[in-house]
């Protein structure tokens, strides 16, 4: 994912709420949000190329999404696929903390990583740059994207204000309309140089990056989704974009916590 906004129990029926963005390039085969086939409990969308995934859950009460870090242009391959990390916590069974001291010995052969994990209990992040660092994540409205942790970028502030005002729209109704949450997802405002992160891409790139949903023919937002993570039950729905936004279809599932 590159920008991710979440609410962590702050909601009386949905302790976890989780939106966001995944930007790839579209040439890159992936599948849409499924079941998968070596993992049926495991429901997520997989990278074709690497084999790993982006956003996934499981009945086991897991969930799992990644951001990279931007430093600068992009460097070589690292020797291990962030994907991986997703795929390989969600079809686990241990929990977060102890799944995170056992990685950190390899953290640094993958590339730059943001990591977000919910293993039925505890909501943690943890990254490997500039080192190995893990920690538990306080209840409110937090925003991660190719940044540091809640960095105030405008994208990650204007996601988030759409987030928190959903939430207090109506924290009650069984159903409510996931519309206002997919419109502020759609969001393809440029955000003013005075506000845009330095991260070593250049200006031109620093604004064409800025929005919520970038736009681009060959590079841009491939599927938004939204993560309803309640006490019995996940409600993953994935909308799907080709090259300069073309919508490609929906998905959606209601997974029964075990």
């Amino acid at each position: 994912m590159c920008l991710i906004a979440f609410a962590w129990k702050m909601h009386p029926r949905w302790p976890l709420i989780l939106i966001g963005n995944r930007d790839e390039w579209h040439a890159r085969a992936a599948t849409e949000a499924g079941f998968q086939p070596d993992a049926p409990q495991v429901y997520g969308g997989r990278d074709l190329e690497a084999k790993g995934g982006w956003l996934q859950v499981s009945a086991s009460s897991r969930l799992a999404t990644v951001t990279n870090v931007r430093l600068g242009p992009a460097t070589r391959s690292a020797p291990r696929s962030r994907g991986a990390l997703v795929s390989d916590f969600v079809r686990d069974s241990i929990d977060g903390e102890q799944w995170l001291e056992a990685l950190a010995p390899d953290a640094p052969g993958y590339g730059p990583f943001q990591l977000l994990l919910w293993d039925g209990e505890q909501l943690l992040l943890a990254g490997n740059r500039p080192a190995f660092f893990q920690r538990p994540i306080a209840a409110g409205m937090h925003g991660l994207s190719n940044g540091p942790f809640d960095a105030p970028w405008p994208k990650v502030r204007r996601l988030r204000a759409a987030l928190e005002d959903w939430l207090a729209a109506d924290t009650t109704s069984s159903e409510p309309s996931l519309a206002p949450l997919f419109t502020a997802l759609a969001d393809t405002r440029i955000a003013p140089d005075d506000q845009l992160p330095d991260t070593g891409v250049g200006l031109e790139m620093e604004r064409w990056l800025s929005s919520p949903f970038v736009m681009g023919d060959r590079y841009g937002t491939r599927c938004s989704s939204i993560v309803l993570v309640g006490r019995d039950q996940i409600t993953f729905i994935e909308r799907r974009f080709g090259p300069d936004g073309i919508e490609q279809g929906q998905s959606e599932a209601t997974i029964p916590l075990s």
